[in-house]
């Protein structure tokens, strides 16, 4: 997971850059906002695969002298079908719209986004990894 920890962070410097010499340089504050979103986005990204790869290990994949064959096996396993996705979906989506049209738009969105990211978040935990 290093090589796309280094690919997040270089995005998130890259961002914080741009963002710095923009707002030194622009009076535009929504330009200002959208660049330190996407360097708090980016970032986010960077600090969970740099946690992830100090966590689990390195992998085949970042070993340049590993064979094809020491990847093989299952490693994770993903439920055949799920509505969580659709769920999630669907409510963010009314809960947007809700902010446009009102709230009980956005309640009914949030009704809909719990169980859909509980479903995310739950549903797979009852599919181990088969070492």
């Amino acid at each position: 997971m290093r090589a796309e920890a280094w690919l997040f962070t270089g995005v998130a410097l890259f961002f914080a850059a741009t963002g710095g010499v923009y707002a030194a340089y622009a009076h535009d504050p929504a330009g200002v906002a959208a660049l330190m979103v996407s360097l708090l986005m980016a970032g986010l990204v960077a600090a969970f695969l740099w946690r992830q790869a100090g966590k689990g290990g390195p992998r085949p994949e970042d070993d340049a002298e590993a064979e094809v064959a020491a990847a093989a096996g299952r490693r994770f396993s993903f439920p055949a079908r799920s509505f969580a996705p659709v769920t999630a979906a669907a409510g963010t989506g009314l809960m947007g719209l809700g902010t446009v049209i009102g709230l009980w738009l956005v309640l009914i969105g949030f009704g809909l986004l719990v169980p859909g990211v509980y479903g995310f978040v739950f549903a797979g935990s009852d599919y181990a990894s088969e070492d």
